[in-house]
C-alpha cells in the first residue's frame, strides 16, 4: 500500500513539474508573439505515449489555454509536451 501511495506522489510531483514547464513556455511564447494569455491558467487535455527522436518512449501531455490579440475575442492554444520538454506550441488562427 505504500508502494502504491509513494508511486502516486512522484507521479503527482512529476506532473507538476511538467506542468510548470508548459505554463512558462506558455508565457513567454506569447509576449513573444505580442498576444495576451487570459487567465493564466493551462489546462490538461490529453496523455498518451509516444516515442521521441531516438527512439526512446516518453509520456506525451497536451495543455489547452486561451489567449487574445486584441482583448476583445478568445481564441484556443495547445502545449505539446513530450517528457518534461515543449515539443510545440500551436495557436488558433487569430485576428490581428
Amino acid at each position: 500500500m505504500i508502494l502504491l501511495f509513494s508511486a502516486g506522489f512522484l507521479y503527482w510531483q512529476s506532473t507538476q513539474k511538467v506542468r510548470e514547464v508548459a505554463l512558462a513556455a506558455t508565457v513567454r511564447h506569447c509576449h513573444d508573439m505580442d498576444l495576451q494569455m487570459l487567465d493564466g491558467y493551462i489546462a490538461f487535455n490529453a496523455l498518451s505515449l509516444k516515442r521521441d527522436r531516438a527512439g526512446n518512449f516518453h509520456i506525451a501531455r497536451v495543455y489547452q489555454f486561451e489567449f487574445s490579440s486584441t482583448g476583445a475575442e478568445r481564441y484556443n492554444g495547445r502545449v505539446y509536451m513530450l517528457g518534461r520538454l515543449v515539443e510545440s506550441i500551436q495557436l488558433d488562427p487569430y485576428r490581428y
